[in-house]
């Protein structure tokens, strides 16, 4: 009896702390509501969200997610294509920010949604399942040629996703996939602000195992 009546007042503590934790969070900005284009990668049966940010609110955030994919067919839509965006329902992006797990609907496209891209879904349910990288761009370096990088792990140390730290523009957008880490740098210097994608793959070949991921320089040029 006595063991059980401990136990229920320690659900019911644990309850109330889980509850207190939630009323903490502040309101969600509505400035952060709209449509926020992403690109998907993947890396074997892995699928990756990445939103596609730009220099003003409400998409000043590079914000990277793992999915939970369970369609053969999506997986191999973006594994054999190099570029696949998605144009999701509007939904406030706090919401990722927080990192919260929740399905959005969204449109698929092979190519870029706002550049002639072509659809191939009309409205698939994406799983949005632990958030790996957030960095709100509310106060970047100055345009450079010198580059940094955070890293980011996931499954094991081995598997790591390299992000281009955006600075105010010129700059550009850059994810790589690394398998092994040995030697890699984060830090180096560029011959500009925006080198060309195969100046910078070639600061990473020896790392290990590399795979490209996405590059983008169009939304940040001014």
């Amino acid at each position: 009896m006595f063991k059980s009546v401990v136990l229920a007042i320690t659900v019911a503590f644990i309850s109330l702390n889980i509850h207190a934790e939630e009323e903490k969070l502040p309101p969600l900005d509505p400035a952060y509501m709209g449509v926020h284009g992403m690109v998907l990668m993947s890396k074997s049966s892995t699928v990756f969200a990445s939103h596609l940010p730009l220099y003003n609110k409400p998409h000043n955030v590079q914000l990277i997610y793992k999915l939970e994919v369970k369609d053969f067919n999506l997986v191999q839509v973006v594994r054999d294509n190099d570029l696949v965006t998605i144009k999701p329902e509007a939904f406030n992006l706090q919401r990722l920010m927080r990192g919260e797990k929740m399905t959005i609907n969204a449109e698929l496209y092979i190519g870029h949604f706002e550049r002639d891209g072509m659809k191939v879904y009309d409205n698939v349910s994406l799983v949005f399942d632990k958030q790996l990288y957030m960095r709100e761009l509310t106060d970047i370096a100055p345009s450079s040629n010198e580059q940094e990088y955070d890293v980011v792990s996931y499954n094991s140390k081995a598997d790591r996703l390299y992000i281009h730290r955006l600075q105010k523009a010129p700059s550009f957008d850059h994810i790589i996939h690394i398998d092994r880490t040995a030697g890699c740098l984060n830090k180096f210097k560029t011959s500009s602000a925006v080198p060309k994608r195969n100046e910078l793959q070639f600061k990473f070949m020896n790392c290990g195992t590399m795979k490209p991921m996405y590059f983008e320089t169009q939304d940040f040029n001014q």
